[in-house]
């Protein structure tokens, strides 16, 4: 049912206006006693529309608005809201500020195809959305000066329906901006703000919508325009639809029609950030933007931009990564390149691992690598992975140096923490754990909690999860045409006293949703158990063209209906932000059993963690560096092995063993009160131990202090004075690459190079430079350590003291190996310095012993 309007919202009651600021304010996603004020107009309006407080003041009777006008409880906290608000909205209020004070503010942009802020923004597909969407409103919470560029979907990611034989179809439905919270930006004239993008027949226009995040603007371009062609306007229709052509289009319109749009909203960012290599357009553009004002060349303008360029990787798999034909790019980037004053060579060449290559495709995530100062994987393991996985950029160094750091992924705990349990933190921790997430010491306090009270909240959540879970069961099968015994046997499904598992995210194979389901008569008797029963929830959408996905869901659906299963497993349609929050914050124990390595992150685990739920899971992801014996489980080794069938079965066996050894025995065994302290015990351990790291405060604080605040200082640095240090670096790279053929090192002493445990050694090193002046280099001893138990060996590099020329290029360096436990081997490597490059391995210059 579409709700139509009844009003504009400049017709509420003058005593109400003040909902109309807060409603496209987007703070509310997060405040629940905002959110509050919506639903006490009409609890059940609210929920029809969606959450979507624009529908909601526009269709509402106006009886209610009338009667809300002389209630003195709503206008009170109705002005608690606005005064609340009017605070939160002063940035010197918040927490940058106090750290670091106005005087150094450098502005951030952050682009990412796809964002969730709120289930009534449809513009986002998972889990890459839900980590965006936090890392704004984190932002906002801690007055970061960040701005945001998206793409605004007329279509958005598809609804998901399941048949009766469990076959998911996609279901697209259409957005109305205009009954979105989402403001339309408009230029001097009062006209819609739009930009053009160049394509080859004719140009794109895009008008820009803007969201206000809290204290952040999320801007988003919107090409379904009546002044482009159809083919033109499905640019911004479907997120990730369309083939490979429509996708290059659509990182086109990110990154060169998101930078445009904040030049044309009159915004200098100093510092951008990709968030995948989907918006790594933006940095060619900027260069392009760069050399046209500066009037500076290729390689000038390329070292000034990749200063003040961060980028975060994402997907752990080569096939994640978008790719694109040289003919593709050919068609739509050739006068890009030439703008460039590069060759159809050159320009390839930035999005290339072999630039002599001619049939390699052009890869974005290679092309974020080479224009970025700062990149960064998103989990410990992650940053393993993509540093093995992006190897041949940087041939002759070792992995663990490859220059891809890592900052793990977190979640935005104000979103996904019930609001019971934020009652009960402020209670014990004190309110101020939700401006300070990060504060260790505060989160100490969780063992205060009384365990009946924690219990007691615990068993209110799953009961709330199982009677939602209940009434959605029941709409989709209504839909379905199912009968009336079937239609009551929704209401009875489930058990809100039984220890129950959730396993909700993509349905993509490695993440082995069914791995649970491998031997089904021992899950039938797991879950039956009359003394000690479990239940499963699942959630999930395969992507439209993942056939495998697909089929696993059909296979999870049908033994639902089986006899042994009926009621104890049940799959929730439509996974979206509603669903997760309910699941998070209700089950007992979350389920990820991802292949080894193949997860990035995971938040899903984090969320339902801050909710006091317990996780088993491989060790993979977050949960490689966040497990520990008392706060969850593992389960599988920590490396894959062998045969995947056979790595299956030992998982799922390993699963089966700690269910029915630990997990289950430990939630039933109740005390004379019936309450299970143990239990109770790892869920306050689990708060304790992972709140303070895996919440996204922590995770944009680290971004702040990593790479934002040094981006913005080379950024500055290198543009300052006409770009005169860029100009300098670049020519200094030329004339270091030309020279750098001739550095060699020619001897080493001792020559063994293996060094005894305990005993400092001198190494004296000769290096023939050339032409390269001793200042431009750096010689290191280079040693490595492989210590008992150890996976990866401990690297120490010491830098050499120039102890004389011997003439005709040729210099001796010195320095004393350091002693360690075990024995080490070493060599002598030679590396470019300069005091503005950003990071010494970059450019790919390195000589080794």
């Amino acid at each position: 049912m579409t709700l139509q309007p009844v009003r504009n919202l400049a017709q509420l009651p003058a005593p109400l206006k003040p909902l109309i600021e807060i409603a496209y304010g987007l703070r509310w996603a997060w405040n629940y006693n905002t959110r509050l004020l919506f639903r006490r107009l009409d609890e059940a309006l609210w929920e029809q529309s969606g959450h979507n407080p624009v529908i909601l003041l526009e269709t509402v009777d106006q009886e209610r608005l009338e009667a809300a006008c002389c209630d003195e409880l709503y206008l009170a906290q109705l002005e608690r809201v606005v005064r609340h608000q009017r605070t939160y909205q002063h940035i010197e209020n918040r927490w940058f500020c106090r750290a670091r004070g106005q005087d150094h503010a450098p502005l951030v942009a952050y682009f990412s195809l796809e964002f969730a802020v709120t289930e009534c923004l449809p513009i986002f597909s998972g889990g890459l959305g839900v980590l965006a969407g936090d890392h704004l409103k984190s932002a906002s919470d801690l007055g970061l000066p960040l701005v945001a560029v998206g793409l605004c979907y007329r279509q958005g990611y598809f609804r998901q329906r399941l048949d009766e034989a469990g076959n998911q179809q996609e279901i697209y439905q259409g957005n109305d901006f205009e009954r979105l919270p989402l403001q339309l930006e408009k230029d001097s004239q009062g006209q819609p703000l739009t930009i053009a993008l160049a394509q080859p027949d004719m140009p794109v226009k895009a008008q820009v919508w803007r969201a206000q995040v809290g204290n952040v603007a999320l801007y988003l371009l919107d090409a379904d325009l009546p002044d482009n062609r159809p083919e033109d306007r499905a640019i911004t229709h479907r997120l990730y639809g369309g083939d490979n052509e429509m996708r290059l289009r659509q990182e086109m319109l990110l990154g060169i029609g998101g930078y445009r749009a904040l030049q044309a909203l009159k915004l200098g960012p100093l510092v951008y950030h990709m968030n995948e290599g989907h918006a790594a357009f933006v940095a060619l553009e900027r260069t392009l933007h760069l050399m046209e004002t500066h009037h500076v060349p290729f390689a000038a303008a390329r070292e000034a931009i990749s200063s003040g360029t961060v980028f975060t990787t994402h997907t752990p798999v080569p096939a994640g990564h978008d790719y694109f034909s040289p003919e593709l790019m050919d068609r739509y980037f050739s006068n890009h390149a030439c703008a460039l004053g590069l060759s159809r060579r050159d320009f390839l060449a930035l999005g290339r691992k072999d630039s002599n290559n001619e049939g390699e495709h052009f890869c974005m995530t290679i092309l974020a690598l080479k224009l970025a100062s700062y990149s960064n994987a998103v989990s410990r393991l992650h940053g393993c992975v993509s540093r093995q996985m992006w190897k041949d950029l940087w041939p002759r160094l070792p992995i663990e140096e490859i220059p891809i750091s890592h900052i793990t992924n977190a979640v935005h705990f104000p979103s996904w923490i019930c609001g019971e349990l934020k009652a009960l933190y402020d209670q014990h921790l004190g309110p101020g754990w939700r401006d300070d997430v990060a504060d260790e010491q505060a989160w100490q306090q969780a063992e205060r909690m009384p365990d009946k009270d924690l219990w007691a909240l615990r068993q209110s959540r799953r009961a709330k999860l199982v009677d939602f879970t209940r009434r959605r069961c029941q709409h989709q099968l209504q839909r379905q045409g199912a009968s009336a015994d079937q239609l009551q046997a929704a209401l009875s499904m489930l058990d809100s006293q039984a220890l129950t598992l959730g396993f909700a995210r993509r349905f993509a194979t490695y993440k082995r949703a069914t791995l649970l389901l491998h031997d089904p008569q021992r899950l039938a008797r797991l879950l039956n158990d009359p003394k000690r029963p479990v239940q499963l929830l699942f959630a999930g959408k395969a992507h439209p063209k993942d056939v495998e996905g697909k089929a696993l869901m059909r296979q999870l659906i049908a033994m639902t209906k089986g006899p042994a299963f009926a009621g104890r497993i049940v799959f929730l349609e439509d996974y979206d932000l509603e669903v997760a929050r309910y699941l998070v914050q209700g089950v007992d124990v979350w389920v990820n059993t991802p292949v080894r390595p193949r997860e990035a992150s995971g938040t899903s685990g984090m969320k339902a963690a801050a909710n006091g739920a317990l996780n088993v899971s491989t060790l993979d992801g977050w949960w490689d560096e966040a497990y520990r014996p008392q706060v969850g489980w593992a389960i599988g080794a920590s490396q894959a092995e062998g045969d995947p069938a056979q790595q299956d079965q030992r998982d799922a066996q390993a699963l089966y063993e700690v269910l029915e050894q630990e997990i289950v025995p430990l939630f039933y065994e109740r005390d004379e009160q019936g309450l299970p302290r143990r239990w109770i015990a790892r869920m306050k351990t689990a708060i304790q131990t992972l709140s303070p790291t895996f919440n996204t405060h922590r995770m944009v604080a680290q971004y702040l202090e990593k790479f934002y605040l040094p981006a913005s200082d080379r950024y500055s640095l290198l543009t300052g004075k006409g770009l005169a240090r860029a100009k300098a670096l670049a020519d200094w790279k030329v004339r270091l690459r030309h020279n750098w053929p001739q550095v060699q090192v020619q001897m080493v002493s001792p020559q063994s190079h293996d060094l005894p445990a305990d005993q400092p050694v001198d190494v004296i090193t000769r290096v023939h430079l050339g032409e390269i002046d001793p200042q431009e280099i750096c010689v290191q001893l280079y040693q490595e350590r492989t210590s008992a138990g150890e996976v990866h060996p401990v690297i120490k590099a010491t830098a050499m003291a120039l102890l004389r020329s011997e003439g005709s290029g040729v210099y001796l360096f010195q320095a004393r190996a350091a002693a360690g436990t075990e024995p080490s081997r070493y060599a002598v490597r030679v590396l470019p310095h300069h005091p503005d490059l950003a990071c010494p391995f970059i450019p790919g210059l390195i000589a080794w012993t």
